[in-house]
């Protein structure tokens, strides 16, 4: 690959916020077992789980409706997520979204399709269903037709959060934000038959492990793809799925890129080269994200201090790692790439992290704009920084998404 040589942009040439697209969150699954409100404020619901146990459980809220408003995150790819019983640590004992065996796994996954359809019909002015290119080109119509703020810093967050809990509700003005349903984990689908229904219910993207099941090895738990894993991706292929690799193991991982004709990404998985001493298979070695380049794949970069820092550990100082990190995760896969059109984020925020766990610039998902700055410093332009917030994922939708 060529060197991803950088021609150094002002910082005048940055005005506007660009379009986000978060690839990775797991809003269902914290519906259910955190009873969260995603069309409240993350600050809002900081406030109102203040001596809950939700705080210790997944850290404080990062996430909310009237946050992707401010930060202009136009998409999200919700996930269905329900993790082995075997794989939960002592004190995740109160999760309900955990399963013995597939006939449970497949009955909490469709649980949590069902929990995005109450969401779609109760609050259509705030979230819409994206399995089309159609729904994608209309949701996107919402957030074009506005033109974006220039990014000031938030200042009283909390107290106003505060102040609208006090208030009388009112009808909040704004955009609706788009879901893309991911299935994180396949062992939601009994057999690869099974897919159709799948499908018919929206899910458009499927990430095959978490740990290891019957289609392939996983995060912690190594293993090629089985029979069963090939026959799954053979069927995905045939009807048009988006493969995510994250959380596949390497060996299972490079099998799929080599095998799968379809369009391959990986949804919240950060570059192994940037985490020096790490032996962990949950991040991408450079072998993986030389196959993704290659096959027009984008990568999500995950705002995880633990994943941005080696060495880092929960209850560590929040200001031990800062979003000048996440610049430097995205930059190691552009310069690999030899441009910026491979990589985006997938925050995986309150996916069993929150605020405490997050750079230390991050009050809530809306601060992710404060990456265009940083990068624009770094000296990507202006066209770089829509591609990387946001541009990339979008045309991997408009490629891969049906009419």
């Amino acid at each position: 690959m060529r060197p991803f040589l950088i021609i150094h942009t002002p910082r005048s040439d940055y005005y506007h916020m660009p379009i986000i697209v978060d690839a990775h969150e797991d809003l269902a699954n914290n519906i259910l077992a955190l009873g969260r409100d995603y069309t409240r404020s993350a600050a809002e619901t900081r406030l109102i789980e203040r001596g809950t146990p939700n705080p210790e459980r997944n850290g404080d809220a990062l996430l909310g409706w009237p946050d992707y408003q401010r930060g202009m995150v136009a998409v999200v790819f919700g996930t269905l997520f329900a993790s082995p019983r075997r794989l939960l640590k002592p004190d995740q004992l109160w999760d309900n979204q955990v399963y013995n065996d597939i006939e449970e796994a497949h009955r909490l996954y469709w649980s949590q399709l069902e929990a995005y359809e109450r969401l779609f019909d109760q609050h259509p002015d705030k979230f819409r269903r994206v399995d089309s290119r159609s729904d994608l080109k209309e949701v996107l119509a919402y957030w074009m037709q506005q033109p974006s703020q220039e990014h000031e810093p938030i200042h009283g967050y909390a107290e106003e959060a505060k102040q609208t809990l006090e208030e009388e509700p009112t009808e909040q003005p704004g955009r609706p934000v788009g879901v893309v349903i991911l299935m994180e984990g396949a062992e939601g689908i009994r057999t690869p038959g099974e897919l159709e229904d799948w499908w018919a219910g929206g899910v458009r993207i499927i990430g095959p492990a978490w740990g290891s099941n019957q289609y392939c090895g996983g995060t912690h738990e190594p293993g090629p793809l089985t029979r069963q894993g090939y026959a799954l991706l053979e069927a995905m292929a045939g009807l048009g799925f988006i493969l995510d690799l994250s959380h596949m193991d390497v060996k299972a991982a490079l099998q799929s890129l080599d095998v799968y004709p379809g369009t391959i990404i990986a949804s919240h998985a950060n570059p192994l080269g940037m985490l020096p001493g790490s032996d962990s298979n949950r991040h991408l070695p450079d072998s993986v994200i030389r196959g993704l380049i290659e096959r027009d794949g984008v990568i999500g970069i995950v705002p995880y201090n633990l994943f941005l820092k080696v060495g880092w550990v929960k209850g560590d100082r929040k200001d031990a790692v800062s979003l000048r990190d996440v610049v430097a995760h995205i930059d190691y896969i552009c310069q690999m790439a030899g441009d910026a059109l491979h990589v985006g984020l997938g925050s995986d925020f309150e996916g069993g992290f929150g605020l405490q766990s997050t750079p230390a610039e991050v009050e809530s998902i809306a601060d992710l704009q404060k990456l265009g700055p940083l990068l624009s410093e770094k000296g990507y332009n202006s066209a770089d920084i829509e591609a990387i917030l946001g541009g990339n994922w979008i045309r991997m939708l408009e490629n891969s998404l049906p009419e």
